[in-house]
């Protein structure tokens, strides 16, 4: 796969997401953050209000760090696809 295709599935990935309307469990939401986070060289420090969120959001970017932005993006990619495809 291209760059260029990745980018593509990558983003219909993203939007399908946004426009899902029923709740994700919190985990399945969590490596979606990371990857995505590190998918889009976005570094930003987690900014919810509450610690104890932040410190997930950070251990998930953390568990992230040894991948590449392309390989973030193929599992954001799988993940999405897995959960649209497995879910009720």
């Amino acid at each position: 796969m291209t760059s260029e295709e990745l980018d593509i599935e990558f983003n219909t990935a993203v939007e399908r997401v946004n426009d899902h309307s029923e709740p994700f469990p919190a985990d399945f939401l969590l490596r979606l953050y990371a990857y995505y986070k590190k998918a889009t060289n976005n570094y930003g420090r987690p900014s919810s209000k509450k610690p104890i969120i932040n410190a997930f959001k950070t251990n998930a970017l953390f568990q992230v760090q040894d991948i590449s932005e392309d390989e973030a993006k193929q599992e954001y990619i799988n993940l999405v696809n897995n959960y649209f495809l497995y879910r009720k």
